[in-house]
């Protein structure tokens, strides 16, 4: 498949929410924006609204429920296609979750469902489709494996094309009792896939073949966290230079010195994401470096804030530039639109939605409006619209 070149620079990637150069799009009118939930209560399936960017209001489009807990999200890079992670509890009589397909319009971003298959393990929380639009690789948090599926030209699902299990368990006896893959993401070149297992204080790295759609161990075949760290989602900045791991169990983030080569990386640095003196209980959630490069967040859960960094352009290294109150309980997952103006925050313990204008100077977040009611929301996606 081959893609209009401005949909590429103006697409968020699956894997993060930050644009693919440092170069950043003219924002459209509108977006559709796309919010993963768990269907448990009163939750519906994905729920649409459209964006108005110039004043940074939401507008609800519906939902589509063809799927139990489409908790994250994936955009397919032609923004056609959409998928979503099921964790459901089995699949035609295995113990597995699914992967879901869905068709996007092209000027409404309305859902249409394509079709569900296998993801091989229980519990897929974090997905990404290829750059070239030919597979998707899904994380499976209860399975501790990670997964390679083919894409038909129609957007529609094949069975996995290759499987990988991780083998081993961390300090924390509560939560590190054995692997847990907790998001997969891909080099800016594609060449290797990288998978955060919780369970294990491991980055696994892979070498990626995206004409076959298999994983084979990289050499080295992964690097090492802190003792009881558990890694969670990855970030890298827009130049490919640097990694930026969140640590869920000691509220860290933590730096990696990047060698596109070797699919080595080194370690920089370790930060907290709290402020000094919190004594409450934290977990971490999801890092997000900003489409210039310039700023990286990490949510707290517990702390129900948004951390924020100053990111030296040189050394990659953080510096503490505040925090920013979500507004909201258990901040799950946020994403930052391709133009760098705004930044959406997923508060799954209250219900709601909250947007932020991004201050372009200093990346504090200022809200805008009022929350948003939104059902055990999880996961944010941009898709630009035709004006």
């Amino acid at each position: 498949m081959k893609f209009p070149h401005a949909i590429l620079l103006a697409m968020l990637g699956s894997a993060a929410c930050a644009a693919a150069s440092s170069r950043l799009p003219v924002p459209p009118a509108r977006y559709a924006v796309y919010v993963g939930t768990y269907t448990s209560g009163e939750g519906k399936g994905i729920f649409l609204f459209h964006m108005d960017t110039a004043a940074g209001t939401l507008v609800p489009q519906g939902a589509s429920g063809n799927v139990s807990n489409p908790s994250f999200l994936a955009l397919h890079p032609s923004g056609r296609f959409l998928y979503a992670v099921g964790e459901t509890g089995d699949f035609k009589g295995r113990k597995t979750g699914v992967v879901a397909a869905f068709s996007l319009d092209p000027n409404t971003g309305a859902m249409t469902f394509l079709n569900q298959e296998a993801s091989e393990g229980a519990g897929p929380c974090h997905l990404v489709v290829d750059r070239a639009g030919r597979h998707v690789l899904v994380a499976n948090y209860g399975a501790g494996t990670a997964a390679v599926l083919p894409l038909r030209d129609d957007g529609r699902l094949g069975t996995a094309t290759s499987v990988v299990r991780h083998e081993g368990s961390g300090p924390n006896k509560k939560r590190q009792d054995r692997p847990h893959a907790h998001s997969i993401n891909l080099s800016p070149g594609g060449r290797f896939a990288f998978v955060a297992d919780l369970g294990i204080d491991r980055v696994m790295v892979y070498r990626y073949d995206e004409d076959r759609g298999t994983l084979s161990p990289n050499d080295p075949p992964f690097a090492s966290l802190a003792p009881g760290s558990g890694p969670r989602h990855l970030a890298f900045r827009p130049d490919g230079r640097f990694v930026y791991v969140i640590n869920e169990l000691l509220s860290t983030v933590t730096v990696f010195a990047f060698d596109p080569s070797r699919g080595l990386l080194k370690e920089v640095q370790t930060v907290p994401t709290l402020p000094e003196g919190f004594q409450g209980q934290n977990t971490t959630a999801e890092v997000v470096v900003s489409p210039d490069g310039r700023f990286l967040y990490g949510s707290n859960r517990g702390h129900d804030s948004l951390a924020i960094f100053s990111i030296d352009p040189e050394s990659g290294r953080l510096t503490p530039a505040g925090h920013q109150p979500t507004l909201g309980k258990t901040p799950r997952n946020f994403c930052i639109d391709p133009s760098g103006r705004w930044l959406l925050a997923a508060n799954q313990g209250s219900d709601s939605v909250v947007v932020f204008r991004i201050e372009p100077g200093s990346g504090r977040l200022e809200p805008v409006g009022s929350p948003l009611t939104v059902p055990k929301p999880v996961c944010i996606r941009f898709l630009p619209l035709p004006g």
